[in-house]
């Protein structure tokens, strides 16, 4: 899937796959080089004019890593029905839970990949 994306959104994306936080490291350790039963993710991509942490886009799914300021963040839920609306599964995790409970977090994500609504 090749899409353009402004410049500006590219070196954006970059910056932050360099200055991940800790549990958005910790979860990337988990999820590179399809070792998540082969399904393959990207980190930081740039796509319609957000950034998502997580994607897979065979299992169309958006794995979200946030601290404790999104929580109830009115332009999160605008970003998750946009996205919705293009036929992606979202997920959202915070911080704390992924550096705490690795595993379970991971089986969540496992679950969900699984479940393709078949």
């Amino acid at each position: 899937m090749h899409r353009k994306v402004p410049d500006q959104h590219r070196h954006f994306a970059k910056a932050m796959r360099a200055d991940a936080t800790r549990a958005e490291t910790a979860l990337w350790q988990a999820l590179r080089n399809r070792q998540l039963e082969g399904f393959k993710f990207k980190r930081q991509v740039p796509l319609s004019g957000y950034i998502l942490d997580f994607v897979c886009f065979e299992a169309r799914l958006i794995v979200e890593v946030d601290g404790f300021q999104h929580a109830g963040n009115a332009r999160d839920l605008a970003r998750d029905a946009l996205f919705q609306g293009e036929g992606f599964r979202i997920l959202r995790f915070w911080n704390e839970e992924v550096v705490k409970n690795l595993d379970g977090v991971c089986l969540t994500i496992l679950s969900e990949l699984k479940n393709t609504g078949e």
